[in-house]
């Protein structure tokens, strides 16, 4: 499990979620389907445990912004290989 706004590489997967960790947002994509049986319940802890993790280090930040800006783009460059 990552700790949420700690660092800007940790990653893990739940299912086929992906989770990024950064300093400022903490990033979920991907999909996942919780089914009725022993890994869908596993998926539904594990993604209840890193919400959990998420609200309580908000909760626990002295002052948050109203919102941050949207992340900057990143620069585009040739491919060197071509």
């Amino acid at each position: 499990m990552i700790k949420p706004y700690a660092d800007d590489a940790g990653a893990m997967k739940i299912g086929d979620i992906e989770v990024e960790n950064g300093t400022d947002r903490v990033a979920l994509y991907g999909s996942i389907d919780l089914t009725r049986d022993k890994q869908g319940l596993e998926h539904a802890r594990r993604l209840r445990d890193l919400l959990a993790a998420i609200v309580e280090s908000l909760e626990t930040e002295a002052e948050l912004p109203d919102q941050l800006p949207p992340p900057k783009p990143t620069d585009s460059v040739e491919n060197p290989f071509r």
